[in-house]
């Protein structure tokens, strides 16, 4: 048995110090914004090439956020992807305004700018492009329409920590980046967390207002904010891990080559990558025709498998309001019934890449059936 994602080693090599740790702050009584929070706050800034970290109760919670310091509300609207995990919708809902839906670049699987340009309108304030899976989406030229436009710009980086775009880090391109420490994440708490980043001073300070309550200072509330705040002994977990990170996406990466070699004899797509983004593959994601039968030989020989995802945003039962009917959007239904993501993480061994590729070998005939 193979599980599409096993943590217990990197955890174990951690856990002395992590221990260590947290018993320090359960003697301090410093649990909320504390002096981990802080330094992670500044430490995930620098990675970002930025001046400002907010840290917050979730990656959801970092765009929410972001949104709303750039004044995102009803009668808005924010293009984005369908091709992703709710949240990025559900965020633009929280402030009131519409999500519109843009497809996708079937190479990539994140937006494609063309398409972007083609859903633009009077009510468009924000593009909100999603760095899906560990790779970056193209940002030039939709840099390059918010800034014709007037638009603001909010990347969703949860699953693109340590990303570079033509060098640079993603987070720094746009008003704000905002990124997801879900555990399943390449840098991961041990429950749930999320940091928004920006070069604004005024957005950070508004960021940091809305996530503790709309406060401007203590009991003085400016406006109705939230509480959404990453406690400190996440931030402190998420401290002793961040050195490690660059690592740990370079064993992803090898390990993402020796399935590419290793597959590509077999009916099916493995991720392409841009010329412009480095892959630190959150997932490793390929794409046939032959879904189904791959995922059942897959089952049946223990090798855990996943399939982000399976239904497009623009065509859940919660965004039937918004009227997209099959077909509007046919690069991202083809990707939804197509892709699957097969194990990978940084002590998955040698041994076990074999096992998964003996498994995928076994199961392609049925493909061809």
């Amino acid at each position: 048995m193979i599980p599409i994602l096993d943590l217990s080693q990197q955890t174990a090599a951690l856990l002395p110090e992590i221990e260590r740790t947290v018993g320090e702050i359960y003697r301090s009584g410093s649990f909320i914004l504390g002096k981990h929070g802080k330094a992670l706050e500044a430490e995930i800034a620098q990675r970002s090439e930025v001046g400002h970290g907010i840290g917050v109760a979730s990656g959801t919670d970092a765009l929410h956020m972001a949104l709303r310091a750039l004044n995102i509300g009803p009668g808005d609207e924010v293009i984005t992807s369908s091709f992703t995990f709710i949240a990025t919708a559900e965020a633009i809902s929280y402030c009131g305004a519409t999500p519109v839906f843009a497809d996708i670049d079937p190479l990539t699987f994140n937006l494609d700018p063309r398409k972007v340009a083609e859903k633009l309108t009077s009510r468009t304030k924000a593009i909100l492009p999603v760095h899906l899976f560990g790779q970056s989406s193209d940002m030039d030229p939709l840099v390059a329409l918010a800034k014709e436009h007037g638009l603001g710009i909010v990347e969703d980086c949860a699953q693109a920590i340590g990303t570079l775009y033509k060098g640079r880090p993603v987070g720094c391109f746009g008003a704000a980046g905002c990124f997801s420490f879900y555990p399943t994440k390449n840098l991961g708490a041990f429950g749930d967390g999320g940091m928004a980043v920006t070069d604004s001073a005024d957005l950070a300070q508004r960021m940091r207002s809305l996530r503790a309550h709309g406060q401007s200072e203590r009991y003085y509330h400016d406006e109705v904010g939230y509480c959404s705040r990453l406690d400190e002994i996440q931030a402190a977990i998420l401290r002793i891990k961040l050195p490690h990170l660059d690592q740990w996406n370079r064993q992803r990466a090898a390990i993402a080559d020796r399935y590419d070699a290793l597959l590509a004899d077999l009916p099916l797509h493995t991720p392409g990558r841009a010329s412009y983004s480095t892959h630190t593959y959150h997932q490793y994601t390929v794409r046939t025709e032959h879904r189904e039968q791959f995922l059942s030989g897959l089952k049946e020989r223990g090798i855990g498998v996943g399939v982000y995802y399976p239904v497009p945003i623009h065509l859940q039962k919660a965004y039937a309001d918004l009227g997209y009917q099959p077909g509007d959007l046919k690069e991202s239904e083809k990707a939804a019934a197509e892709v699957f993501s097969l194990p990978i993480y940084p002590d998955l061994r040698e041994e076990q890449i074999a096992e998964v590729v003996e498994a995928m070998h076994k199961a392609a005939p049925l493909a061809w059936v």
